[in-house]
């Protein structure tokens, strides 16, 4: 997956979950992993991580 589109679906998970949204890409990624479908675990894992950057060092 894309730099953009990790960004783009970032953005698109923390509107529709809030504050929530990091936990359901690491929920999503650790889904993946248990399937064996490591490609999709590491795109979110990437998302992951930009949400984690959309929130800045003072929500962490």
């Amino acid at each position: 997956m894309k730099a953009l589109e990790v960004q783009e679906h970032a953005r698109k998970l923390r509107a529709a979950h809030g504050d929530k949204a990091v936990a359901e890409a690491a929920q999503k990624a650790a889904e993946m992993e248990k399937l064996g479908r490591d490609e999709d675990a590491s795109d979110w894992r990437q998302i992951e991580k930009a949400l984690l950057l959309l929130r800045g060092p003072h929500e962490s």
